[in-house]
């Protein structure tokens, strides 16, 4: 195995040589010829990492365009990475496998039902939203076969893979200009002979838009459509709504299933989500297993069990913060948008997001900042660990930049 210096260590990286001898190893003895003494290559381990530590902290110091809570702590967490935590199966069949978190999994994923007012629910928790959203539209094809995919142009690139895997028919709906669904242009592209699958976005990827639940039931009922599934792609966004707008979309209304990342809002220092449905929609896919001793319910077979752990340990730590959390992220995205515009930069924020929408600055801004962009524009997504200061200096660092005041996409 060897590893690119210049990737990990930067600058400051050991040479090729070295780390070439230090992990050149040979399968049947594990020593190399080359590899250097047992101390050695301890030190140059210990400088390697050391090295892309502090890497990752320098760039995490400067980190703004993507949705993701890096302000936490798990130090407490840390002995059970001692165990191979292993959630295989269904989160509520227990497996032959013991060292399992299925206790921390239902209770974290119990919290996420009773703050959408879910009941006779069924979920689990995913390696990430794309997973929740692939899981929740396979469920809508499993109850539709013959079900077409309708969905925005705006919505996340895992809503065209999910019909792609699953060979859904697509039909991408137009957006309006703030990233929102286009209600007209959806009406006039739905199939009255065939069911229709719904993928609803609760904060849209690039402009944060939320689409209106009974505008899209209303526009299913002028078409006479009955037999619908509505999914509700709620990345970071779902744990923005429930506070910022309560009841606005939730489980009381024809809703089928819900994807929230667990490692955006909530935050962790691995990639998870949560997938939440209707347990009668489940039931009839699962399938008993005899080698796992469970049933097979869930997008895979071995599933992260220490990730239950963590999003279960950060609710029971925070769960009363997070309404603060999300408005002062909203507030703060608020306060972003007016500086901004105080110079004369068209901004776009729409309603329960915290997601700043930009004309997109040059390559230096947007690699030191790492800013995500599509086309003319780039955004800004304000998350908790975000101070004014910080806001500040992005701020003065986009204004020395070249950029296009006037786009025509908001």
């Amino acid at each position: 195995m060897q590893l690119n210096p210049e990737i990990l260590v930067g600058d400051n990286s050991l040479s090729a040589e070295m780390i070439d001898n230090a992990y050149e190893i040979r399968t049947d003895n594990i020593i190399s010829k080359t590899q250097p003494a047992v101390s050695e290559n301890s030190s140059i381990l210990d400088s390697l990492l050391n090295d892309y530590k502090n890497q990752l902290a320098g760039k995490t110091a400067l980190h703004a365009g993507y949705p993701y809570n890096l302000s936490f702590s798990y130090e407490k967490l840390s002995p059970f990475f001692e165990f191979a935590i292993n959630n295989l199966g269904d989160p509520f069949v227990a497996s032959n496998y013991k060292i399992d978190s299925r206790y921390f999994e239902q209770e974290a994923l119990a919290f996420f039902a009773e703050l959408y007012q879910m009941q006779e629910w069924w979920g689990y928790i995913t390696t990430c939203g794309t997973e929740g959203n692939l899981y929740g539209l396979l469920l809508g094809r499993e109850t539709y076969p013959d079900g077409i995919l309708y969905a925005s142009n705006d919505s996340h690139y895992s809503i065209a893979k999910a019909a792609r895997f699953f060979k859904i028919p697509h039909v991408v709906v137009n957006s309006q200009p703030n990233g929102e669904m286009d209600y007209v242009d959806f009406l006039s592209r739905l199939d009255s002979s065939r069911p229709a699958i719904i993928n609803l976005n609760v904060g849209t990827t690039l402009k944060g838009a939320v689409d209106d639940l009974e505008q899209i039931l209303e526009m299913l009922e002028r078409k006479r459509i009955k037999n619908f599934y509505i999914h509700c792609d709620g990345a970071l966004g779902g744990m923005l709504l429930p506070y910022l707008a309560p009841g606005k979309i939730n489980f009381n209304g024809p809703i089928h299933s819900l994807a929230i990342s667990g490692h955006k809002f909530i935050g962790c220092p691995f990639p998870c989500g949560i997938v939440l449905t209707h347990k009668k929609l489940v039931d009839k896919l699962a399938t008993n297993i005899e080698y796992i001793g469970s049933k097979d319910t869930t997008l895979g077979g071995s599933r992260n069990g220490h990730a239950p752990l963590f999003l279960w340990y950060a609710i029971q730590q925070r769960k009363h913060l997070f309404q603060l959390e999300a408005e002062t992220c909203a507030s703060k995205a608020t306060d972003l948008r007016e500086r901004l515009e105080r110079v004369g930069i068209s901004c776009l924020l729409n309603s329960y997001s915290s997601t700043v929408v930009f004309p997109k600055p040059s390559n230096t801004v947007v690699e030191k900042w790492q800013l995500s962009t599509q086309g003319d524009l780039a955004h800004v997504v304000v998350m908790q660990n975000h101070s004014d200061e910080l806001l500040e200096r992005f701020v003065a660092d986009y204004l020395e930049s070249h950029y296009d005041n006037t786009p025509d996409s908001f």
